[in-house]
Order: C-alpha cells, then structure tokens, then sequence
C-alpha cells in the first residue's frame, strides 16, 4: 500500500528534524568544548597572578554602582529599540513586554548555552503576542545588524582618531567599517530592487522573517543606528567604570576595543554565561591596553559581575512572576524546541516542494 501525501510529507518533516537536531547537539557539545578550552586557559592565567582585589572604600564601590546604573540604562534602550522593530513588523505586543522580556533573555543568555535567551525571548514574545516564532525572529535579526554595524563604525573611528590609544591598529577596523558600510549598501540597493518587482521568489521565502528588517532603509532605522552607538558607547563607559573603581588607569577607546573584542568572541557558540570566551576576550583587550595581571583579573571580575549577576537576577525574577516560570525555561532548553523552531521557519517551503513533487510523480 503507497504512502498519502500527508504520511510523506510527515516523513520529510521528521527526517529533516532529526538532521536539525544532530546538528543541533553537535553545535551545542562544540560550544561547550570551546569554553573549556577557553576557561582552562584563563584559570592557568589568574592562576599565576596575585590575588584580585575589590573597591577598597565607598568612592569605588559608587562607581560600580554607578557601572550598574550605565548597563540599566542600556538594556533599557536596547528594551524600547525592540519595541520600534516589533511595532513596525506589525506584532501586537506590550512596551514592557518588549523591555521585560529583553532582559529575561539576558538572564537566558547566562543560563542557557549558545545565546538560548535568544531563543527564549522568541518563545515568550510569541506567546505574548500571538505572532508565529518566525516573524518574532525577524525582530531579533535587525538588532543583530544594528549591533555589529554600530561596533564596526565606532571601532573604526576611535581607531582613525587615534589608532595608538587601542593597541589594536587600523586595519582591522577599517576593514570592519567598509564591511559595515558595503553591506548597509547592499541592503538599501536591494530594497530599492524588490520595489521594482524583482526577487520575487526570494523574497517570498524570507517574508516572515525579513519583515522586521525593512525597518533598517527608512529614517526610523538611521533613528536606531545612532541610538544603538549609543548603547555601545555606554557600554564603554561601564567598563571604565569598573577599571577606575579599582584605581586602574584604562582610557574610554582602550575599554571600548577591549569591548568590542568581548562581543566578538560572543558570537562562538559557547557554555552558558559565555564562560570562558568572554573572559578570555577581556582579559585580551586589556592586556593590549597595557592592563595586566592582578589588575587585569580584578577589572574582570567586577566587569563581569555589572554585566551579567543584576540582569541576572532581575530576569529570574520576571520570568518567575511574569512570563511562565522555570517552565519556560525548560522549554528553551530542549532540543526538540530548538528543532520546532527550524522547522516552523521552512514548513512553508518544504509543504510547497514536497506538493510540488507529489504533483510530479502523480499519472
């Protein structure tokens, strides 16, 4: 007895999932072993270092808690930022469901392994809002662009302002900024295609998630680009907060490349709480800053504790009272759920090839 076309159909989904979920774990094993490897490295290094020390009197620990001010203030714009995408993509939601759920989504980035607050705010922002996972996606892929196109362009100009502050020189960041540059292009110049009518097949595939990005080619998105070199700026600031709470001499270009680094090495899938390669990346830029040993191992220490204990502890609140619980939590974390995830993005053309090849084979 032949199969249907629903039980082919049901077998296409099935093996595709099972593909995505191996590649799944895969990535999810390799991420771990990189922050081993990373984190080994660090212990070995702090290991042959002078004790760390803390902000020794009331002025220091100001200052750190003014570091913890700054980065509030950060995730904050980054909480309203992804409301103007979400309302611009046409997804009915809340603007301190937009706030609330970025940070619990940090909290799941330090809990969860390979960015799965990510994934976290995707499911919660779905449920909240009653919009499919793929077009909730599609707001996060902008930020994402705004991000890397922000450090680019600022990397590049404290480089040319001063390439001997960051230690780094100019060629990468130059390369980084005509990247950025190139690809801004590339967006407008393809927008302005699909206005006369062509990839029409392309971008009827990629509708549900590109939708938020059109926001990028209007005024509204030149409104983010700054708001988001802003953010990025602070971000310096924060960690030159924590440099002078412990009397270290680290200047804004110096924290802010040391930054720019430690976002970079955030993109290798990692443990969760980037352990490992973030510390690496810090410990990195400061050592090029002229910051090393005992003072290096102190700066990260506070850095790392501004950036991720509060949200972290904000975040388990929300989630706790707000958004489902440790529930929610577990549901991040699954593989299948990872899996459903990719299958919801290529349902729509994996139902039309297999229709496509039922018709096909059909007398």
């Amino acid at each position: 007895m032949g199969q249907g076309p629903g039980t082919r159909l049901d077998c296409i989904r099935v093996s595709d999932a099972s593909r995505q979920q191996r590649r799944r774990r895969l990535e999810r094993a390799l991420g771990i072993f990189v922050s081993l490897i990373a984190l080994a490295g660090v212990v070995y290094w702090a290991l042959k270092q002078q004790a760390p020390t803390f902000p020794g009197d009331t002025g220091g620990w100001a200052l750190i808690g003014a570091a913890c001010a700054v980065y509030t203030a950060e995730t904050l714009a980054r909480g309203w930022r992804w409301h103007v995408i979400l309302r611009h993509a046409e997804i009915e939601h809340q603007r301190r469901d937009a706030v609330g759920v970025t940070v619990v989504g940090y909290m799941g980035n330090t809990v969860l392994p390979a960015r799965g607050g990510e994934f976290l705010r995707i499911i919660i922002m779905g449920e909240r809002s009653g919009a499919r996972r793929r077009e909730v996606l599609g707001t996060i892929v902008p930020e994402r662009l705004l991000d890397a196109g922000a450090l680019a362009l600022l990397f590049a100009l404290i480089t040319i302002l001063g390439a001997q502050k960051t230690s780094i020189g100019p060629a990468a960041a130059i390369a980084a900024a005509v990247v950025a540059v190139l690809g801004g292009i590339g967006l407008y110049v393809y927008h302005r295609l699909r206005g006369a009518g062509h990839f029409e097949t392309f971008a009827e595939r990629i509708r549900p998630v590109a939708r938020g990005s059109r926001l990028l080619v209007t005024p509204w998105g030149a409104g983010l680009l700054l708001l988001t070199c802003t953010i990025w700026i602070a971000e310096g600031v924060t960690l030159t907060l924590c440099a002078q709470a412990l009397n270290v001499s680290l200047s804004w270009p110096e924290a802010f490349a040391t930054v720019v680094l430690a976002s970079f090495f955030s993109l290798i899938p990692a443990a969760p709480g980037f352990v490992g390669t973030f510390d690496a990346a810090v410990i990195f830029g400061l050592k090029a800053a002229k910051v090393t040993g005992s003072a290096a191992l102190s700066v990260l220490l506070m850095y790392r504790f501004v950036l991720f204990v509060p949200i972290t502890i904000i975040g388990l609140i929300l989630l706790l009272t707000r958004y489902g619980g440790f529930a929610m939590l577990r549901s991040a974390e699954r593989d299948s759920e990872e899996v459903s995830i990719d299958a919801d993005l290529r349902q729509d053309e994996r139902a039309a090839d297999a229709r496509g090849n039922l018709r096909t084979s059909e007398p």
